[in-house]
Protein backbone atom coordinates (compact mmCIF):
# COMPACT_ATOMS: atom_id res chain seq x y z
CA UNK A 1 0.00 0.00 0.00
CA UNK A 2 1.48 3.35 -1.03
CA UNK A 3 1.92 6.23 1.38
CA UNK A 4 -0.69 8.27 -0.49
CA UNK A 5 -3.34 5.55 -0.25
CA UNK A 6 -2.48 4.99 3.38
CA UNK A 7 -2.80 8.71 4.06
CA UNK A 8 -6.22 8.89 2.37
CA UNK A 9 -7.37 5.80 4.28
CA UNK A 10 -6.36 7.36 7.59
CA UNK A 11 -8.25 10.55 6.78
CA UNK A 12 -11.47 8.84 5.69
CA UNK A 13 -11.35 6.47 8.67
CA UNK A 14 -10.90 9.39 11.05
CA UNK A 15 -13.80 11.28 9.46
CA UNK A 16 -16.11 8.26 9.58
CA UNK A 17 -15.35 7.56 13.23
CA UNK A 18 -16.53 11.07 14.13
CA UNK A 19 -19.40 11.37 11.68
CA UNK A 20 -21.58 13.66 13.79
CA UNK A 21 -18.90 16.29 14.39
CA UNK A 22 -17.53 16.13 10.88
CA UNK A 23 -21.06 16.42 9.47
CA UNK A 24 -21.46 19.68 11.36
CA UNK A 25 -18.21 20.99 9.91
CA UNK A 26 -19.21 19.79 6.43
CA UNK A 27 -22.60 21.51 6.69
CA UNK A 28 -20.93 24.72 7.88
CA UNK A 29 -18.61 24.72 4.87
CA UNK A 30 -21.47 23.81 2.52
CA UNK A 31 -23.63 26.65 3.85
CA UNK A 32 -20.75 29.11 3.51
CA UNK A 33 -20.01 27.86 -0.01
CA UNK A 34 -23.72 28.15 -0.90
CA UNK A 35 -23.87 31.76 0.22
CA UNK A 36 -20.54 32.50 -1.48
CA UNK A 37 -21.56 30.91 -4.78
CA UNK A 38 -25.08 32.34 -4.73
CA UNK A 39 -24.21 35.90 -3.75
CA UNK A 40 -21.22 36.08 -6.10
CA UNK A 41 -23.46 34.86 -8.92
CA UNK A 42 -25.97 37.58 -8.03
CA UNK A 43 -23.13 40.11 -7.64
CA UNK A 44 -21.91 39.37 -11.16
CA UNK A 45 -25.40 39.43 -12.65
CA UNK A 46 -26.70 42.40 -10.64
CA UNK A 47 -25.67 45.07 -13.22
CA UNK A 48 -27.72 43.31 -15.91
CA UNK A 49 -30.65 42.68 -13.57
CA UNK A 50 -30.64 46.21 -12.17
CA UNK A 51 -30.24 47.66 -15.65
CA UNK A 52 -33.33 45.76 -16.75
CA UNK A 53 -35.25 47.05 -13.73
CA UNK A 54 -34.21 50.67 -14.30
CA UNK A 55 -35.25 50.46 -17.94
CA UNK A 56 -38.83 50.36 -16.63
CA UNK A 57 -38.32 53.96 -15.42
CA UNK A 58 -37.81 55.18 -18.96
CA UNK A 59 -34.98 56.16 -21.28
CA UNK A 60 -31.51 56.97 -19.96
CA UNK A 61 -30.22 58.81 -23.05
CA UNK A 62 -31.74 61.35 -25.43
CA UNK A 63 -30.61 62.55 -28.86
CA UNK A 64 -31.32 66.12 -29.97
CA UNK A 65 -30.50 68.08 -33.13
CA UNK A 66 -28.18 71.02 -32.55
CA UNK A 67 -29.67 74.49 -32.79
CA UNK A 68 -30.19 75.52 -36.39
CA UNK A 69 -30.11 71.94 -37.68
CA UNK A 70 -32.63 69.15 -37.95
CA UNK A 71 -32.56 65.40 -37.43
CA UNK A 72 -34.25 62.86 -39.69
CA UNK A 73 -35.05 59.19 -39.27
CA UNK A 74 -32.09 58.41 -41.55
CA UNK A 75 -29.58 60.46 -39.54
CA UNK A 76 -30.95 58.91 -36.35
CA UNK A 77 -30.24 55.41 -37.64
CA UNK A 78 -26.76 56.55 -38.61
CA UNK A 79 -25.81 57.69 -35.09
CA UNK A 80 -27.43 54.66 -33.48
CA UNK A 81 -24.88 52.58 -35.35
CA UNK A 82 -22.12 53.68 -32.94
CA UNK A 83 -23.89 51.97 -30.02
CA UNK A 84 -23.73 48.15 -29.92
CA UNK A 85 -27.09 46.82 -31.04
CA UNK A 86 -27.13 44.24 -28.23
CA UNK A 87 -27.08 47.06 -25.64
CA UNK A 88 -29.96 49.07 -27.14
CA UNK A 89 -33.21 48.07 -25.46
CA UNK A 90 -35.20 50.56 -27.53
CA UNK A 91 -34.91 53.82 -29.47
CA UNK A 92 -38.05 55.95 -29.79
CA UNK A 93 -38.03 58.90 -32.22
CA UNK A 94 -40.51 61.73 -31.57
CA UNK A 95 -41.83 64.54 -33.76
CA UNK A 96 -44.12 67.10 -32.07
CA UNK A 97 -46.69 69.06 -34.09
CA UNK A 98 -49.85 70.93 -33.10
CA UNK A 99 -52.88 69.54 -34.92
CA UNK A 100 -56.41 70.98 -34.93
CA UNK A 101 -59.74 69.32 -34.28
CA UNK A 102 -62.16 71.88 -35.79
CA UNK A 103 -65.26 69.86 -34.84
CA UNK A 104 -64.41 70.45 -31.15
CA UNK A 105 -62.71 73.83 -31.65
CA UNK A 106 -59.60 72.36 -30.07
CA UNK A 107 -55.97 71.80 -30.99
CA UNK A 108 -53.46 69.42 -29.41
CA UNK A 109 -49.80 68.64 -29.35
CA UNK A 110 -49.47 65.49 -31.42
CA UNK A 111 -46.42 63.25 -31.21
CA UNK A 112 -45.36 61.02 -34.05
CA UNK A 113 -43.35 57.99 -32.93
CA UNK A 114 -42.74 54.25 -33.35
CA UNK A 115 -45.02 52.42 -30.94
CA UNK A 116 -42.98 49.21 -31.03
CA UNK A 117 -40.04 51.18 -29.61
CA UNK A 118 -42.14 53.22 -27.17
CA UNK A 119 -43.18 50.02 -25.42
CA UNK A 120 -39.47 49.31 -24.80
CA UNK A 121 -38.30 52.78 -23.77
CA UNK A 122 -41.43 53.74 -21.79
CA UNK A 123 -42.78 50.52 -20.26
CA UNK A 124 -44.48 52.58 -17.54
CA UNK A 125 -47.05 53.77 -20.11
CA UNK A 126 -50.45 52.39 -19.11
CA UNK A 127 -52.79 51.96 -22.07
CA UNK A 128 -56.49 51.23 -21.74
CA UNK A 129 -57.14 49.41 -24.99
CA UNK A 130 -54.21 48.74 -27.30
CA UNK A 131 -51.30 50.46 -28.98
CA UNK A 132 -51.92 51.49 -32.61
CA UNK A 133 -50.75 48.88 -35.11
CA UNK A 134 -52.24 50.08 -38.39
CA UNK A 135 -52.25 53.36 -40.30
CA UNK A 136 -54.62 56.13 -39.19
CA UNK A 137 -54.78 54.88 -35.61
CA UNK A 138 -53.93 57.02 -32.59
CA UNK A 139 -53.36 56.85 -28.86
CA UNK A 140 -55.10 59.65 -26.92
CA UNK A 141 -53.94 60.97 -23.55
CA UNK A 142 -56.33 60.51 -20.62
CA UNK A 143 -56.66 64.27 -20.07
CA UNK A 144 -57.81 64.86 -23.65
CA UNK A 145 -60.08 61.82 -23.58
CA UNK A 146 -61.86 63.00 -20.43
CA UNK A 147 -62.20 66.57 -21.72
CA UNK A 148 -63.72 65.56 -25.06
CA UNK A 149 -65.43 62.35 -24.02
CA UNK A 150 -63.28 60.24 -26.33
CA UNK A 151 -63.28 56.48 -25.81
CA UNK A 152 -61.53 53.52 -27.35
CA UNK A 153 -62.95 52.99 -30.83
CA UNK A 154 -63.94 56.65 -31.28
CA UNK A 155 -63.22 58.36 -34.60
CA UNK A 156 -61.56 61.79 -34.69
CA UNK A 157 -60.52 64.08 -37.54
CA UNK A 158 -57.23 65.95 -37.20
CA UNK A 159 -56.15 68.88 -39.38
CA UNK A 160 -52.73 70.28 -40.14
CA UNK A 161 -52.32 73.74 -41.68
CA UNK A 162 -49.01 75.09 -42.93
CA UNK A 163 -47.93 78.39 -41.47
CA UNK A 164 -44.88 80.66 -41.39
CA UNK A 165 -42.83 81.72 -38.43
CA UNK A 166 -41.03 85.02 -38.06
CA UNK A 167 -41.63 85.93 -41.66
CA UNK A 168 -41.24 89.67 -41.35
CA UNK A 169 -38.05 89.52 -43.38
CA UNK A 170 -39.92 87.99 -46.29
CA UNK A 171 -42.75 90.45 -45.81
CA UNK A 172 -40.33 93.36 -46.14
CA UNK A 173 -39.00 91.93 -49.39
CA UNK A 174 -42.42 91.13 -50.81
CA UNK A 175 -43.37 92.79 -54.07
CA UNK A 176 -46.56 94.83 -54.29
CA UNK A 177 -49.59 92.62 -54.86
CA UNK A 178 -48.03 89.44 -53.48
CA UNK A 179 -50.07 87.53 -50.93
CA UNK A 180 -48.59 86.82 -47.51
CA UNK A 181 -49.98 84.13 -45.23
CA UNK A 182 -49.39 83.60 -41.50
CA UNK A 183 -50.91 81.88 -38.50
CA UNK A 184 -50.80 81.99 -34.70
CA UNK A 185 -52.45 80.39 -31.67
CA UNK A 186 -55.65 82.02 -30.46
CA UNK A 187 -58.10 81.24 -27.65
CA UNK A 188 -57.76 77.66 -26.35
CA UNK A 189 -54.59 77.40 -28.50
CA UNK A 190 -56.66 77.05 -31.69
CA UNK A 191 -55.00 78.33 -34.86
CA UNK A 192 -56.00 81.68 -36.40
CA UNK A 193 -54.77 82.42 -39.94
CA UNK A 194 -54.43 85.69 -41.85
CA UNK A 195 -53.86 86.63 -45.52
CA UNK A 196 -52.65 90.10 -46.45
CA UNK A 197 -51.42 92.00 -49.51
CA UNK A 198 -48.92 94.88 -49.33
CA UNK A 199 -48.78 97.92 -51.60
CA UNK A 200 -45.69 99.50 -53.16
CA UNK A 201 -44.88 101.34 -49.91
CA UNK A 202 -45.00 98.14 -47.85
CA UNK A 203 -48.35 99.09 -46.28
CA UNK A 204 -51.23 96.64 -45.94
CA UNK A 205 -53.56 97.01 -48.94
CA UNK A 206 -56.02 94.23 -48.07
CA UNK A 207 -56.43 91.69 -45.29
CA UNK A 208 -58.60 88.71 -44.38
CA UNK A 209 -58.62 86.70 -41.14
CA UNK A 210 -59.94 83.16 -40.55
CA UNK A 211 -61.08 83.01 -36.92
CA UNK A 212 -64.06 80.68 -37.31
CA UNK A 213 -62.53 78.33 -34.71
CA UNK A 214 -62.67 81.02 -32.01
CA UNK A 215 -65.57 81.54 -29.59
CA UNK A 216 -68.74 82.19 -31.70
CA UNK A 217 -69.97 85.77 -31.47
CA UNK A 218 -66.86 86.93 -29.59
CA UNK A 219 -63.50 85.70 -30.84
CA UNK A 220 -64.93 84.83 -34.26
CA UNK A 221 -65.66 88.57 -34.82
CA UNK A 222 -61.94 88.99 -35.42
CA UNK A 223 -62.52 87.52 -38.88
CA UNK A 224 -65.86 89.25 -39.68
CA UNK A 225 -65.89 92.67 -37.94
CA UNK A 226 -65.13 95.15 -40.73
CA UNK A 227 -64.32 97.92 -38.26
CA UNK A 228 -61.57 95.70 -36.81
CA UNK A 229 -60.27 94.55 -40.20
CA UNK A 230 -60.38 97.96 -41.91
CA UNK A 231 -58.05 99.53 -39.34
CA UNK A 232 -55.21 97.32 -40.71
CA UNK A 233 -55.40 99.01 -44.11
CA UNK A 234 -52.49 101.42 -44.49
CA UNK A 235 -50.60 99.96 -41.49
CA UNK A 236 -47.06 98.54 -41.66
CA UNK A 237 -45.61 95.36 -40.24
CA UNK A 238 -44.86 94.56 -37.49
CA UNK A 239 -48.17 95.31 -35.80
CA UNK A 240 -49.17 95.52 -32.14
CA UNK A 241 -52.36 95.98 -30.13
CA UNK A 242 -52.89 99.31 -28.43
CA UNK A 243 -52.53 99.33 -24.64
CA UNK A 244 -55.23 101.87 -23.73
CA UNK A 245 -55.72 100.42 -20.27
CA UNK A 246 -52.30 101.60 -19.16
CA UNK A 247 -52.14 104.67 -21.37
CA UNK A 248 -48.95 103.36 -22.99
CA UNK A 249 -49.95 103.32 -26.65
CA UNK A 250 -47.18 102.84 -29.12
CA UNK A 251 -45.84 106.14 -30.41
CA UNK A 252 -45.98 105.01 -34.04
CA UNK A 253 -49.65 104.78 -35.01
CA UNK A 254 -48.67 103.11 -38.30
CA UNK A 255 -48.12 99.88 -36.36
CA UNK A 256 -50.88 99.97 -33.72
CA UNK A 257 -54.44 98.58 -33.94
CA UNK A 258 -57.30 98.19 -31.47
CA UNK A 259 -58.65 94.82 -30.31
CA UNK A 260 -62.22 93.61 -30.70
CA UNK A 261 -64.06 94.27 -27.43
CA UNK A 262 -64.02 91.14 -25.24
CA UNK A 263 -61.77 89.22 -27.65
CA UNK A 264 -58.26 90.38 -26.80
CA UNK A 265 -56.69 86.92 -27.16
CA UNK A 266 -58.22 86.31 -30.58
CA UNK A 267 -57.30 89.86 -31.67
CA UNK A 268 -53.72 89.30 -30.57
CA UNK A 269 -53.68 86.02 -32.53
CA UNK A 270 -54.76 87.89 -35.69
CA UNK A 271 -51.97 90.45 -35.17
CA UNK A 272 -49.41 87.67 -34.54
CA UNK A 273 -50.58 85.82 -37.65
CA UNK A 274 -49.91 88.94 -39.77
CA UNK A 275 -46.52 89.46 -38.12
CA UNK A 276 -45.70 85.83 -38.91
CA UNK A 277 -46.78 86.20 -42.52
CA UNK A 278 -44.55 84.69 -45.20
CA UNK A 279 -44.66 84.74 -48.97
CA UNK A 280 -47.03 82.20 -50.46
CA UNK A 281 -47.72 83.50 -53.93
CA UNK A 282 -51.45 83.56 -54.63
CA UNK A 283 -52.05 80.16 -52.97
CA UNK A 284 -53.95 79.75 -49.71
CA UNK A 285 -52.31 77.94 -46.78
CA UNK A 286 -52.01 74.21 -47.36
CA UNK A 287 -54.29 72.22 -45.07
CA UNK A 288 -54.42 68.45 -44.75
CA UNK A 289 -56.88 66.37 -42.77
CA UNK A 290 -57.11 62.69 -41.87
CA UNK A 291 -59.67 60.58 -40.04
CA UNK A 292 -58.18 58.51 -37.19
CA UNK A 293 -59.44 55.71 -34.96
CA UNK A 294 -58.62 55.79 -31.24
CA UNK A 295 -57.21 52.40 -30.20
CA UNK A 296 -56.26 53.26 -26.64
CA UNK A 297 -56.30 55.82 -23.81
CA UNK A 298 -52.88 56.63 -22.34
CA UNK A 299 -52.38 57.09 -18.58
CA UNK A 300 -48.99 58.06 -17.16
CA UNK A 301 -49.76 60.59 -14.42
CA UNK A 302 -47.63 63.09 -16.35
CA UNK A 303 -47.77 65.57 -19.21
CA UNK A 304 -48.09 62.72 -21.73
CA UNK A 305 -51.80 62.56 -20.86
CA UNK A 306 -52.25 65.87 -22.73
CA UNK A 307 -50.85 64.53 -26.02
CA UNK A 308 -52.14 62.58 -28.99
CA UNK A 309 -49.79 59.90 -30.32
CA UNK A 310 -49.68 58.57 -33.86
CA UNK A 311 -47.16 56.72 -35.99
CA UNK A 312 -44.38 58.71 -37.65
CA UNK A 313 -45.51 57.74 -41.19
CA UNK A 314 -49.02 59.08 -40.46
CA UNK A 315 -47.61 62.36 -39.14
CA UNK A 316 -45.22 62.65 -42.11
CA UNK A 317 -48.18 62.23 -44.45
CA UNK A 318 -50.00 65.11 -42.75
CA UNK A 319 -47.03 67.46 -42.48
CA UNK A 320 -45.01 66.36 -45.54
CA UNK A 321 -41.94 66.50 -43.29
CA UNK A 322 -39.75 63.65 -42.00
CA UNK A 323 -37.93 65.63 -39.30
CA UNK A 324 -37.37 64.14 -35.82
CA UNK A 325 -37.36 66.50 -32.82
CA UNK A 326 -35.90 64.12 -30.25
CA UNK A 327 -35.07 60.45 -29.79
CA UNK A 328 -35.26 58.62 -26.47
CA UNK A 329 -32.88 55.69 -25.96
CA UNK A 330 -32.85 52.96 -23.37
CA UNK A 331 -29.34 51.48 -23.20
CA UNK A 332 -28.10 48.73 -20.88
CA UNK A 333 -24.80 50.25 -19.76
CA UNK A 334 -23.39 52.03 -16.72
CA UNK A 335 -22.85 55.78 -16.50
CA UNK A 336 -19.23 55.71 -17.68
CA UNK A 337 -20.01 53.65 -20.77
CA UNK A 338 -23.01 55.87 -21.54
CA UNK A 339 -20.75 58.93 -21.43
CA UNK A 340 -18.48 57.25 -23.99
CA UNK A 341 -21.46 56.55 -26.23
CA UNK A 342 -22.50 60.22 -26.01
CA UNK A 343 -19.07 61.29 -27.23
CA UNK A 344 -19.15 58.69 -30.01
CA UNK A 345 -22.55 59.95 -31.19
CA UNK A 346 -21.30 63.55 -31.36
CA UNK A 347 -18.25 62.43 -33.33
CA UNK A 348 -20.37 60.38 -35.75
CA UNK A 349 -22.71 63.32 -36.46
CA UNK A 350 -21.76 66.82 -35.21
CA UNK A 351 -25.35 67.99 -35.80
CA UNK A 352 -26.70 65.57 -33.18
CA UNK A 353 -26.24 66.05 -29.43
CA UNK A 354 -26.47 63.10 -27.04
CA UNK A 355 -27.38 63.70 -23.40
CA UNK A 356 -27.88 61.44 -20.43
CA UNK A 357 -31.03 61.42 -18.34
CA UNK A 358 -29.20 62.10 -15.07
CA UNK A 359 -32.01 61.13 -12.73
CA UNK A 360 -32.00 57.60 -14.18
CA UNK A 361 -28.26 57.03 -14.66
CA UNK A 362 -27.30 58.47 -11.25
CA UNK A 363 -29.99 56.50 -9.43
CA UNK A 364 -28.94 53.32 -11.20
CA UNK A 365 -25.27 53.80 -10.32
CA UNK A 366 -26.09 54.65 -6.69
CA UNK A 367 -28.42 51.71 -6.10
CA UNK A 368 -26.10 49.31 -7.92
CA UNK A 369 -23.09 50.36 -5.84
CA UNK A 370 -24.97 50.00 -2.55
CA UNK A 371 -26.41 46.62 -3.51
CA UNK A 372 -23.03 45.24 -4.55
CA UNK A 373 -21.48 46.53 -1.32
CA UNK A 374 -24.22 44.80 0.67
CA UNK A 375 -23.66 41.52 -1.19
CA UNK A 376 -19.91 41.73 -0.53
CA UNK A 377 -20.41 42.47 3.18
CA UNK A 378 -22.87 39.59 3.68
CA UNK A 379 -20.52 37.19 1.89
CA UNK A 380 -17.55 38.17 4.08
CA UNK A 381 -19.60 37.84 7.30
CA UNK A 382 -20.92 34.39 6.34
CA UNK A 383 -17.43 33.15 5.46
CA UNK A 384 -16.07 34.37 8.82
CA UNK A 385 -18.86 32.55 10.64
CA UNK A 386 -18.04 29.43 8.61
CA UNK A 387 -14.39 29.65 9.66
CA UNK A 388 -15.37 30.00 13.33
CA UNK A 389 -17.72 27.01 13.16
CA UNK A 390 -15.18 24.75 11.42
CA UNK A 391 -12.39 25.82 13.76
CA UNK A 392 -14.54 25.13 16.83
CA UNK A 393 -15.51 21.68 15.52
CA UNK A 394 -11.92 20.73 14.78
CA UNK A 395 -10.84 21.89 18.26
CA UNK A 396 -13.42 19.54 19.73
CA UNK A 397 -12.02 16.72 17.57
CA UNK A 398 -8.49 17.43 18.83
CA UNK A 399 -9.73 17.28 22.43
CA UNK A 400 -11.33 13.89 21.75
CA UNK A 401 -8.17 12.54 20.13
CA UNK A 402 -5.66 13.75 22.76
CA UNK A 403 -4.79 10.21 23.88
CA UNK A 404 -4.46 8.99 20.30
CA UNK A 405 -2.21 11.90 19.39
CA UNK A 406 -0.13 11.48 22.55
CA UNK A 407 0.33 7.75 21.87
CA UNK A 408 1.38 8.40 18.27
CA UNK A 409 3.93 10.99 19.36
CA UNK A 410 5.25 8.60 22.03
CA UNK A 411 5.74 5.95 19.34
CA UNK A 412 7.81 8.40 17.30
CA UNK A 413 5.24 10.16 15.05
CA UNK A 414 6.59 13.50 13.82
CA UNK A 415 4.66 16.74 14.30
CA UNK A 416 4.57 17.16 10.53
CA UNK A 417 2.60 13.90 10.08
CA UNK A 418 -0.01 15.10 12.59
CA UNK A 419 -0.25 18.45 10.80
CA UNK A 420 -0.76 16.70 7.46
CA UNK A 421 -3.50 14.46 8.83
CA UNK A 422 -5.59 17.26 10.31
CA UNK A 423 -4.93 19.51 7.33
CA UNK A 424 -5.94 16.68 4.98
CA UNK A 425 -9.22 16.20 6.88
CA UNK A 426 -9.91 19.94 6.60
CA UNK A 427 -9.12 20.09 2.88
CA UNK A 428 -11.29 17.05 2.23
CA UNK A 429 -14.22 18.67 4.06
CA UNK A 430 -13.56 21.96 2.24
CA UNK A 431 -13.52 20.33 -1.19
CA UNK A 432 -16.67 18.26 -0.59
CA UNK A 433 -18.49 21.19 1.04
CA UNK A 434 -17.44 23.46 -1.82
CA UNK A 435 -18.90 21.10 -4.42
CA UNK A 436 -22.19 20.83 -2.54
CA UNK A 437 -22.29 24.60 -1.94
CA UNK A 438 -21.58 25.47 -5.59
CA UNK A 439 -24.57 23.41 -6.71
CA UNK A 440 -26.87 24.74 -3.99
CA UNK A 441 -25.58 28.29 -4.54
CA UNK A 442 -26.80 28.40 -8.12
CA UNK A 443 -30.24 27.24 -6.99
CA UNK A 444 -30.20 29.89 -4.25
CA UNK A 445 -29.21 32.61 -6.76
CA UNK A 446 -31.93 31.45 -9.15
CA UNK A 447 -34.63 31.68 -6.47
CA UNK A 448 -33.47 35.17 -5.39
CA UNK A 449 -33.27 36.40 -8.98
CA UNK A 450 -36.73 35.15 -9.91
CA UNK A 451 -38.41 36.48 -6.76
CA UNK A 452 -36.59 39.82 -6.58
CA UNK A 453 -35.87 40.71 -10.20
CA UNK A 454 -38.48 38.59 -11.95
CA UNK A 455 -36.03 36.89 -14.35
CA UNK A 456 -33.76 33.86 -14.37
CA UNK A 457 -30.02 34.03 -13.85
CA UNK A 458 -27.27 32.55 -16.01
CA UNK A 459 -24.89 29.87 -14.70
CA UNK A 460 -21.25 30.96 -14.27
CA UNK A 461 -19.06 27.84 -14.90
CA UNK A 462 -15.96 29.54 -13.48
CA UNK A 463 -17.65 29.84 -10.08
CA UNK A 464 -17.51 26.05 -9.53
CA UNK A 465 -13.71 25.75 -9.21
CA UNK A 466 -13.50 29.13 -7.48
CA UNK A 467 -16.06 28.11 -4.86
CA UNK A 468 -14.30 24.79 -4.22
CA UNK A 469 -10.91 26.49 -3.97
CA UNK A 470 -12.17 29.20 -1.58
CA UNK A 471 -13.91 26.56 0.56
CA UNK A 472 -10.70 24.54 0.82
CA UNK A 473 -8.72 27.65 1.75
CA UNK A 474 -11.26 28.55 4.46
CA UNK A 475 -11.15 25.01 5.81
CA UNK A 476 -7.33 25.04 5.83
CA UNK A 477 -7.22 28.37 7.66
CA UNK A 478 -9.83 27.13 10.15
CA UNK A 479 -7.67 24.10 10.95
CA UNK A 480 -4.58 26.12 11.89
CA UNK A 481 -5.51 26.65 15.53
CA UNK A 482 -6.64 23.04 16.11
CA UNK A 483 -3.43 21.77 14.42
CA UNK A 484 -1.33 24.02 16.65
CA UNK A 485 -3.07 22.63 19.71
CA UNK A 486 -2.66 19.03 18.50
CA UNK A 487 1.07 19.46 17.89
CA UNK A 488 1.49 21.04 21.34
CA UNK A 489 0.16 17.94 23.13
CA UNK A 490 2.75 16.45 25.51
CA UNK A 491 2.66 12.63 25.23
CA UNK A 492 4.06 12.13 28.75
CA UNK A 493 1.29 14.17 30.35
CA UNK A 494 -1.44 12.54 28.22
CA UNK A 495 -0.26 8.99 28.87
CA UNK A 496 -0.20 9.68 32.63
CA UNK A 497 -3.90 10.42 32.31
CA UNK A 498 -3.59 14.09 33.27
Amino acid sequence: MTKRRMFLRMITASLLRRRSRMLIALLSIAVGATILSGLVTIYIDVPRQMGAQFRSYGANMILLPKEGTHMTAESLQEVLGVIPEAEIVGASPYRYVRLDMPSRQQSFITAGTEFSQVQKTSPYFSVEGAYPEKTREVLVGKEIAETLGIKTGSSIELHYKTSGTAGQGQAADAAAGETLTGSAEGFNKVIVTADLVLDEEGKIASVSVDAASQTPGIGSLVGTDRQFLDQFIGKKLPLSLSNTASGEDAADEDHVVDAVTGATISSQAAVDAMNNAVLSGEAAPVERAEQFTVTGILSTGGEEEGYVYMSLPDLEKLTADNAVDVAELSVTADAEVLEEYCRAVSEANPDVTARLVKRVTRSEASVLGKLQALVFLVTVVVLLLTMICVSTTMLAVVSERRREIGLRKALGAADNSIRKEFLGEGLFLGGLGGLIGAALGFGFAQVVSVNVFGSSISFQPLLLPVTVLVSMVIAAVSCQMPIKRAVAIDPAIVLKGE
